[in-house]
């Protein structure tokens, strides 16, 4: 049978979601996890492969077993053999149809930054930081650019090994978490949203800096339109940190019944 797993986890001490030879990657810990509550081999497969320092809201995962567990065994029973910050959040039986990547019709990426001249000690891999007054309406402009079916090679690692470099955006936010009603240049704590049907590798931090770049006063609207429209990586920003970053919620089609996504962080990421 498969099941489903939906994932919650802290990647600051972890390299990334994807197996690697010392065993530091999350697929690793959930690997050993699984194979210790089943007693058996596991292989799993994912939504979408988080870099290093990278964290994640919701993360689904599917496996293929013959050995039947109830939901709360699942969740349990994998729960005890993981590190804290990893974390089983729910498990669902479905349909050998079922593929946690391939199936997925959406998926959410959110960047929590925080805007200030000094970075905050207590966030410290949980956020970006940017130390210098953002101007957030013209960021807002810039990102209303990305909407819609694109190539997005401007923003693409060149380690990528998708195979096209178009995907469709389909939402595109900024919202600013403190200062209310200070104005669109007031700093504090903002959250990016990126909602599209699949994301390049490094896709979302390579947007969230060229977003700052022009919040910044570093890249004008016009400029940020000819870097995107010409595909060239090198012409774009750095690629912004990992820390604030997160895979937040990845969406299905409803036949497949999967629980529906709870909020469960105080910034709703």
């Amino acid at each position: 049978m498969r099941v489903a797993l939906g994932l919650e986890y802290r990647g600051t001490q972890y390299c990334g979601w994807q197996t690697q030879l010392n065993g530091c990657a999350i697929q690793d810990h959930l690997k050993r996890a699984l194979e210790k509550f089943l007693g058996e081999p596991v292989s799993t497969t994912c939504a979408g492969r988080t870099d290093s320092g990278v964290h994640a809201m919701l993360q689904v995962v599917h496996l293929d077993t013959g050995i039947e567990r109830d939901d709360l065994s699942w969740i349990r029973g994998t729960n005890a053999g993981l590190p804290n910050d990893i974390r089983v959040i729910w498990a669902k039986r479905v349909g050998d149809d079922f593929h946690a990547r391939f199936s997925a019709t959406a998926r959410t990426y959110r960047y929590l930054l925080l805007n200030d001249a000094v970075e905050c000690a207590a966030f410290h891999g949980l956020s970006g930081w940017f130390h210098a007054p953002l101007d957030i309406a013209k960021m807002r402009v810039a990102a209303e650019m990305l909407l819609g079916e694109h190539d997005f090679s401007a923003y693409r690692a060149a380690e990528c090994q998708a195979r096209s470099p178009v995907k469709t955006m389909f939402e595109t936010s900024i919202e600013t978490l403190t200062n209310p009603g200070a104005g669109d240049a007031a700093g504090g704590l903002m959250v990016f949203t990126l909602r599209g049907n699949a994301f390049l590798h490094h896709m979302v931090r390579n947007i969230v800096g060229e977003l700052i770049y022009v919040g910044a006063g570093r890249r004008s609207l016009a400029e940020f339109g000819e870097v995107f429209a010409g595909r060239d990586r090198a012409r774009a920003a750095p690629t912004f940190a990992p820390d604030g970053l997160y895979l937040s919620s990845v969406e299905y089609d409803a036949r497949f019944g999967l629980p529906a996504m709870r909020k469960r962080h105080p910034f709703g990421l």
